[in-house]
């Protein structure tokens, strides 16, 4: 990690340097998060790579010219299509990747750097393919946050944030430790240790009300990782030591379609000699697995674990009970009364 965090902390150094105005060494330390000192070493690496950062003896301070940094890079027709269809389709203003705006500027510069000849019939082409992201989380006031939680991790400073918890329900005040951001379920999260917790916790970004990096210092568990902490999770909530077996029978109107997806990494299906098709899977937990199913409908039957079918049944009848008439809701009520006595 130490590596990527240079990199990153390197690429942040030249956009800045390349932003047109005069940069000391002060404001460019800050600005990374880290001492004058490895600034020194980061402008003396550039320099020794053949990057032209130049510095103006007058107005004490660094700059570098905006023409582009990175040298020719021989791709092949394939690479760059695929390079500008990905880029073009994430970095779309609506309905790409919160954030990556970025890309779809690279996805451009891509093309222009193409032989004039090309240009055309690559626009067309690109034009006829696209990516098409689920919809997701806005994220209108998080891009701060987001940013900033690059910074933390790039300097490895904890970050002290106010943060709206759905789980408790309540606004929070932690010391955050970001080991890991990541997109999944249409939105972007943050994991880390929180100080209010003692643990490491998932945070939704667009949930952070206000937060500020810090100067205390952190250090990522040498063992951490995102496979490991999602565990047999069915998305992203792990119920540690719930660890079940789950069977789930699928109608053949569904069974094909539900078969052609790897939803979870330890699934298996088994086909039946009437069409049905029983999903096989281990997960951490039943809540996330219990949501998906419910959305098949009568299409799927959970066949174990007891206590899921049981779930499934209590959601069926809270639901029942939203769309049936207020007068058969209150001659239920009479006929479970006169059962009871």
């Amino acid at each position: 990690m130490a590596s990527v965090s240079k990199i990153r902390r390197l690429l942040k150094l030249i956009e800045r340097l390349q932003s047109g105005g005069i940069c000391n060494s002060k404001d460019l330390a800050e600005f990374c998060g880290v001492s004058r000192r490895t600034i020194f070493r980061d402008l003396r690496m550039l320099q020794d790579s053949g990057l032209p950062v130049l510095y103006d003896e007058g107005r004490e301070g660094y700059w570098m010219t905006t023409s582009s940094f990175l040298p020719p890079t021989d791709l092949t027709l394939a690479e760059t299509l695929a390079l500008i269809i990905l880029a073009r389709s994430l970095g779309r203003q609506e309905g790409g990747l919160p954030f990556f705006q970025a890309a779809r500027d690279a996805s451009l510069k891509l093309v222009s750097n193409l032989p004039g000849n090309l240009q055309s019939e690559i626009g067309e082409l690109v034009d006829a393919v696209d990516v098409r992201l689920s919809r997701h989380h806005p994220l209108d006031q998080a891009q701060p946050y987001h940013e900033l939680l690059i910074r933390a991790l790039t300097t490895r400073r904890s970050v002290r944030l106010r943060y709206h918890s759905l789980f408790e329900q309540k606004e929070l005040r932690t010391l955050f430790s970001p080991y890991r951001l990541f997109f999944a379920r249409r939105s972007w999260y943050a994991i880390g240790r929180s100080s209010v917790h003692r643990a490491v916790r998932t945070l939704h970004l667009g949930r952070i009300i206000d937060a500020e990096i810090t100067e205390d210092a952190y250090e990522i568990p040498p063992r951490f990782s995102l496979a490991r902490y999602l565990g047999n999770a069915w998305h992203m909530i792990r119920e540690r030591g719930q660890r079940t077996e789950v069977v789930i029978r699928f109608q053949p109107r569904v069974a094909t379609n539900v078969a052609e997806v790897t939803w979870h990494k330890t699934q298996r299906v088994e086909w039946n000699d009437d069409g049905t098709m029983d999903f096989h899977v281990t997960v951490d937990g039943l809540k996330e697995i219990s949501w998906w199913i419910l959305g098949y409908g009568a299409q799927a039957e959970v066949l174990e674990p007891k206590e899921l079918r049981e779930m499934i049944v209590t959601h069926a009848q809270v639901m029942l009970d939203c769309y049936q008439p207020k007068s058969k809701k209150k001659a239920a009520k009479r006929t479970k009364r006169k059962k009871k006595s």
